[in-house]
């Protein structure tokens, strides 16, 4: 619609005033980047600029999060070995054979003195084997309680110090065990021997107190719980 007072001989359209403006880009958070930098925002399609690293990628030279330096351990110094199981195993057991030693330390001894008894009462009507009995009870008695103690100290040393004296403490107080299950069969054998029912249960008694030394000997004189000790310690 025009303007009935306009002048006839003007244009009622306005002229071209050139394309509209373009506007800045909007000005990124933070300072201005520096003399030589790339421009902080994405380049088109959201894809960043020449050199800028991926999204989520530490720029080049630039450690990961939560990784160590170049030649340097993740979860720190090294740690040396641990004590083997066979070690371990062999300790446990010389303490209980060590608790059972002791027990029966206190039977032999129980015996021995019920044998001593018998003799005082009747000298010469007591039998041959309270004799015997009442001859090496408290000997054996106090061989064995120093021989517990010797397990003891065997077991603690393994568990606590890695020297070969340790590995010797433990070996021979096993080994010790062995001789005196040997002694004792033998013995009784010899004492009881003659009434056939206790047989078996002498072969019973013998097994069951080498039972737990021959275990601990294989634990400690073959493979890892010989090398605890005895390899060379860097």
């Amino acid at each position: 619609m025009t303007d009935p007072w306009a002048d006839p001989s003007s244009s009622s359209e306005p002229g071209y005033a050139g394309p509209p403006p373009t506007a800045r880009p909007p000005v990124p958070y933070g300072p201005p980047p520096g003399y030589g930098q790339p421009p902080p925002y994405a380049g088109p399609y959201g894809i960043p600029p020449y050199g800028a690293p991926p999204y989520g990628m530490p720029p080049y030279g630039a450690q990961p999060y939560g990784m160590p330096p170049y030649g340097q351990l993740p979860f720190g110094p090294l740690r040396p070995p641990g004590r083997p199981g066979q070690v371990v195993g062999a300790a446990v057991l010389a303490f209980v054979q060590g608790a059972l030693v002791l027990i029966a330390s206190f039977y032999v001894w129980f015996f021995a003195s019920i044998a001593g008894i018998a003799i005082e009462e009747n000298p010469t009507g007591a039998p041959t084997q309270a004799y015997e009995l009442a001859e090496m009870g408290t000997t054996l008695t106090i061989v064995q309680v120093l021989s517990v103690v010797l397990l003891v100290v065997g077991g603690i040393l393994a568990l606590t110090r890695r020297v070969r004296l340790s590995w010797l403490v433990l070996v021979g107080a096993h080994a010790v065990q062995l001789l005196l299950t040997v002694y004792w069969a033998v013995r009784l054998q010899e004492i009881l021997g003659r009434v056939e029912e206790l047989g078996g249960v002498l072969a019973v008694f013998a097994l069951f107190f080498a039972a737990f030394p021959l275990v601990a000997l294989g634990l400690a004189l073959f493979g890892p719980g010989r090398r605890w000790f005895t390899a060379p310690q860097g």
